[in-house]
C-alpha cells in the first residue's frame, strides 16, 4: 500500500524495523522538525512536517509485527469466535467490524477478494479463510500499542 511505503521512506525504515528502531528515529526527526526550534520562518513548514511524522509513526507502530504479536491472542479470539457485524471497502483497505466490538483494517485487498467476500454464502467463513490470516491489519480500536 502507498501509504505504507511513503511513511516507512518518510521514516527512513524497513519493512523490518523494529520498535525500538522506530521509536528512536521517531526521536530524533522530531527533535529536527519541533516546530519551537523554529522562528516564524519555517515554523509552519515544521508544524505541517511534524505531524505527519506523528502521524507516520504511530501507523508504522500499530502495523509492526511486534505490536501484532503483542496482541495476537485477542486478534485470534476475536476472529474465530465473533462474527462480522459489518465491513467497508475504500481504496484497498477494508475496514471489518465484529459483533464483540473490535474492529479491524486490512492493507492491500484487492477490489476482487473484496467482491468475493461480499457475495460469499458465509463472510466469516470467507473472511477466516481468505483475509484474516493474508494481510496486513491493525486493530481501529487500538491505534497505539506500547512502543
Amino acid at each position: 500500500m502507498k501509504k505504507i511505503v511513503d511513511y516507512r521512506k518518510l521514516l527512513g525504515v524497513t519493512e523490518t524495523a523494529e520498535l525500538s528502531e522506530l521509536r528512536s528515529v521517531y526521536k530524533s526527526l522530531m527533535k529536527t522538525w519541533h516546530p519551537d526550534r523554529f522562528q516564524d520562518e519555517g515554523r509552519v513548514e515544521a508544524e505541517e512536517k511534524s505531524k505527519t511524522i506523528i502521524e507516520a509513526y504511530h501507523f508504522l507502530v500499530s502495523i509492526a509485527p511486534e505490536t501484532r504479536a503483542q496482541t495476537l491472542a485477542e486478534y485470534t479470539a476475536t476472529t474465530t469466535q465473533s462474527n462480522i457485524a459489518d465491513f467497508e471497502y475504500k481504496q484497498q483497505v477494508l475496514k471489518v467490524e465484529f459483533l464483540d466490538g473490535n474492529a479491524y483494517e486490512y492493507f492491500d485487498v484487492p477490489r476482487a477478494v473484496y467482491v468475493k467476500l461480499v457475495n460469499a454464502d458465509s463472510p466469516g467463513r470467507f473472511a477466516r479463510r481468505h483475509i484474516f490470516t493474508e494481510f496486513v491489519y491493525r486493530s481501529v480500536n487500538k491505534l497505539v500499542a506500547s512502543a
